[in-house]
């Protein structure tokens, strides 16, 4: 097993893939069979995409290190769980050999949803990752001594549909607070990346160190993003080019710029359901 970290120096400039994976809305094992053909370097287990009860991330990452024979990335989100039951969760991930964690708040709770449930939010994302990296120095939340530390690598977000200057204070905090390597939410332009990167080296006269993964959604007809799609995405599609060669492109262009890490988002339809072989079609045009 290895931390996210690690993998990155070991590729010395080549591609290092993670790849998104929604958990199932059942306990069926064969619901987790497409995470054994995603030749992913990590599978990122989504923490209930959609808000949706689902198989708890933490057990569907620990099913693909057991059972896919891939590296795994769990995600956890404050806003379900008080301090007790996350650091509770964290040490039984440790316990089954998981590695690699990403801390995300959770998408809001909508009106609706908060006639049958509600938010917790003990922790905010930053006191998280920092709540962890006590963990990994032998302390949980009250101070108290662990039995042994916690060897965790953390991830964090970065959604640079937002304001860019905004998007590198929150990182440098986090990057402060413990954050080893960040994600980037689907981002279509690596000039946008390349802003962000300008933007946080003048405000702390230092690039950001950790890994970052460039975030590259394969797109199709009719499914789902988050954010804005550019032109060059929809008239693609339009015209009936593959949304896996369109990533390919984008992955390449990354790549000129010096990005070599990248998050694939599968391809997201109606309903959650995921397209799992356009992914692969985009591994597989990099050897995968």
């Amino acid at each position: 097993m290895s931390t996210i970290p690690e993998r990155c120096d070991e590729a010395s400039g080549d591609h290092v893939f993670i790849c998104d994976f929604s958990p199932p809305r059942a306990g069926d094992p064969a619901l987790m069979d497409d995470a054994r053909t995603l030749n992913a370097d990590f599978i990122s287990v989504a923490y209930n995409p959609g808000r949706s009860v689902r198989v708890n991330s933490a057990l569907g990452a620990q099913w693909v290190q057991a059972n896919a024979k891939r590296e795994a990335v769990f995600t956890i989100a404050t806003r379900d769980m008080n301090k007790v039951a996350i650091q509770s969760l964290l040490l039984g991930a440790q316990l089954v050999g998981l590695e690699n964690v990403v801390v995300v708040q959770g998408d809001p709770f909508g009106e609706k949803d908060r006639t049958r449930t509600k938010a917790v939010d003990d922790f905010s994302p930053t006191e998280l990752i920092a709540a962890i990296n006590d963990m990994n120095n032998g302390t949980d939340f009250r101070g108290t001594n662990l039995r042994s530390p916690t060897r965790f690598a953390v991830g964090a977000t970065i959604d640079l549909h937002r304001d860019v200057e905004r998007e590198a204070e929150l990182a440098h905090r986090k990057s402060e607070a413990g954050a080893a390597f960040f994600l980037l939410q689907a981002i279509f332009d690596p000039q946008v990346v390349l802003r962000f990167q300008d933007a946080y080296a003048k405000k702390y006269g230092t690039p950001l160190s950790q890994p970052l993964f460039c975030g590259v959604q394969v797109m199709v007809p009719d499914g789902i993003v988050f954010g804005d799609t550019p032109g060059w995405i929809t008239d693609g599609l339009a015209a009936r080019r593959a949304g896996s060669e369109m990533a390919v492109d984008l992955i390449r262009q990354f790549a000129v710029e010096g990005f070599t890490n990248i998050y694939l988002i599968p391809p997201i339809l109606k309903g959650g359901v995921r397209d799992y072989d356009a992914a692969r079609e985009v591994l597989a045009a990099f050897g995968r």
